[in-house]
C-alpha cells in the first residue's frame, strides 16, 4: 500500500505534465501537438515508475546493526570490597613533656633523628635539684644507721638486761624464802629469837616485789617498747627514704628520655630556653607501621574480622599498599553510628607519610563459584532497576532485569535473570533501545583505524 509520500510524489508529476501539455497545445500545431503529447506521457509514466522503484529500493534496505562486546556469565568467586576514605596515623606518638620547669641545658638529637626507647634526649638545668638529692641521701644514710643500731644493739641489749634484772630477782626471791623457811623451823625450836624470823620475812617480802617489778619490765619490753622502738626506728628510715626518693626523681625530671622507638618529629626550643613544665619539648613518632582509621557501617563491619586482608591507594604511589584489618571497635561511634576500623600497614623503609590521606579497599565476605558479569554489562534504570542486554539468536537485544549480589568496581554477582547460557552484552549497551539488532565485534571503521595504529608502531 503505497505511503502519504509516494501518492503526492506522484500527484505532483501528474500535475506538472498536465500543464506542460495544456501550454504546448496552445502555441503548437495539430501534429505538433499530438507528438509532443505522447513524448510528455512516456516521460511521465517513466517517472512514476522511478518513484515506485525508489519506495521498493528504501523499504528493502535492512535496519543498521550496532557493534558491541558480549560474553557469557561465568562461575568464579568474588569477595565483597568495602571502601572509604582515611588518614595513615603513626602507630604511636609521644609528646614529651617535662614535670619541671627549668632551662634547656643540653640537646642530643635534632629533628630528623632515631632514637630508641629509653635513650637520653635532653637535659635541663639541675643543680639545686642534685643538690637536694644530695641532702636527702645525707639524712637516709644517717636513718639506715639508727635503724641498724636499734634493730640489732639498742633493743636486744633492754631485752637482755630485762631478762637478767628478772632471773637476779628471782634468785634473791628464792633465796630469801628458804631463810625464811629455815628460821621458822629455828624459832620453832627456841633456837632464834622471833625478831630474827621477822626480819627474814621482811627481806622476803621485798624480793617478792623485786621480782614481780623484773617480771612485769620484761613483759612490758617484749610487747611493747620492743616494738614501739622498732617501729619508730622503721618510720624514720621510712621518712629519710621517702624524701631521698622524691628528690631523686625531682632530679630525674630533668632528663628526658624517650618512652618509645622511633624518629624525633618535632623539638620546638633550643639550649638555654626555658622548658615550662607540661610543654613539649620534643615529639617522637613511631612510623616503622602506620594505622588507616577509617569509619564504615554496622552492617559493613559485621562482615569483617581481624587479620582480614585490604590495600590502600597512596597519592603518588603507584601500585596498592598492602595492610591488615587490625581492631575493629567493639563500639559504635555515638556521633556517626559508624563503626571504627584500623587497618595496619607496614612501613619499615618511610615511604609512606603520616597524616597522607588515602583511600582503603577491604576484603569483605567471600562467595565461591558465584555467577558474575563484568559490572560495565549493568545498566542502571532511572528508577534504580538493574538491567542487563541479553543477545538472542536472531541478533537482537533484549533488556532483561537481574539482582545483584557482591558488587565490585570490577564484576558483579547475579542472582536472578540470567543463566550461564546467555549472551550478555558487556561494552556498548548505553543507550541501545529494547529490540535493537546488533552484531558481536568491532565496527569496520574502529578495526581499519587499529589496522593502520599498529601499522605505524
Amino acid at each position: 500500500m503505497p505511503n502519504a509520500s509516494s501518492t503526492h510524489h506522484k500527484s505532483v508529476i501528474q500535475s506538472e505534465g498536465h500543464r506542460s501539455l495544456t501550454a504546448m497545445a496552445a502555441v503548437e500545431g495539430p501534429a505538433s501537438r499530438l507528438h509532443r503529447h505522447t513524448a510528455l506521457l512516456a516521460a511521465a509514466l517513466a517517472l512514476c515508475v522511478f518513484a515506485q522503484g525508489c519506495k521498493k529500493a528504501a523499504e528493502e534496505t535492512p535496519k543498521p546493526e550496532v557493534y558491541v562486546s558480549a560474553a557469557h556469565p561465568t562461575q568464579a568467586d568474588i569477595s565483597e570490597e568495602i571502601t572509604a576514605d582515611a588518614t595513615l596515623a603513626p602507630l604511636a606518638q609521644a609528646a614529651i613533656s617535662p614535670k619541671v620547669t627549668a632551662p634547656v641545658k643540653r640537646f642530643y638529637v635534632q629533628r630528623g633523628s632515631k632514637v630508641k626507647a629509653g635513650q637520653l634526649l635532653a637535659t635541663l638545668e639541675n643543680s639545686d635539684l642534685s643538690a637536694a638529692a644530695l641532702d636527702n641521701k645525707g639524712s637516709y644514710t644517717a636513718a639506715q644507721a639508727g635503724y641498724e643500731t636499734a634493730t640489732r644493739a639498742t633493743v636486744p641489749e633492754d631485752a637482755t638486761k630485762a631478762k637478767l634484772d628478772l632471773d637476779q630477782a628471782k634468785a634473791t626471791l628464792d633465796l630469801n624464802q628458804s631463810i625464811v623457811a629455815s628460821r621458822a623451823k629455828l624459832f620453832e625450836q627456841g633456837a632464834i629469837p622471833g625478831r630474827d624470823l621477822d626480819t627474814a620475812r621482811a627481806t622476803l617480802v621485798q624480793a617478792q616485789a623485786a621480782y614481780e617489778i623484773a617480771k612485769q619490765h620484761l613483759q612490758s619490753l617484749q610487747n611493747v617498747s620492743q616494738k614501739a622502738a622498732l617501729a619508730t626506728a622503721q618510720g624514720q628510715l621510712e621518712s629519710a627514704k621517702g624524701k631521698y626518693l622524691g628528690a631523686q626523681a625531682q632530679l630525674s625530671y630533668t632528663e628526658i628520655r624517650s618512652p618509645l622507638s622511633g624518629v624525633v618529629t618535632d623539638r620546638p626550643l633550643f639550649a638555654g630556653e626555658t622548658a615550662a613544665a607540661g610543654t613539649p619539648v620534643i615529639t617522637v613518632m613511631d612510623a616503622s607501621a602506620l594505622l588507616a582509621k577509617l569509619h564504615v557501617s554496622q552492617m559493613q563491619a559485621q562482615q569483617l574480622t581481624v587479620g582480614a586482608s585490604a590495600e590502600i591507594a597512596v597519592p603518588g604511589v603507584d601500585e596498592p599498599v598492602p595492610a591488615k584489618v587490625s581492631l575493629i571497635s567493639p563500639a559504635l561511634d555515638p556521633g556517626s553510628t559508624t563503626v571504627e576500623v584500623w587497618l595496619r600497614v607496614e612501613n619499615a623503609g618511610g615511604k609512606l607519610k603520616a597524616g597522607t590521606p588515602v583511600h582503603a579497599t577491604i576484603t569483605g565476605r567471600p562467595v565461591a563459584h558465584a555467577l558474575t558479569l563484568p559490572a560495565e554489562a549493568i545498566q542502571t534504570g532511572q528508577d534504580g532497576a538493574k538491567t542487563v542486554l541479553v543477545i538472542a539468536a536472531d541478533g537482537t537485544a533484549h533488556k532483561k532485569p537481574v539482582t545483584l549480589g557482591i558488587e565490585t568496581p570490577e564484576s558483579v554477582q547475579i542472582l536472578t535473570g540470567v543463566t550461564a547460557q546467555d549472551y550478555v552484552v558487556t561494552t556498548g549497551a548505553y543507550g541501545l533501545d529494547d529490540n535493537t539488532r546488533v552484531k558481536v565485534g568491532t565496527a569496520p571503521a574502529e578495526a581499519d583505524d587499529k589496522k593502520a595504529a599498529g601499522d605505524e608502531k
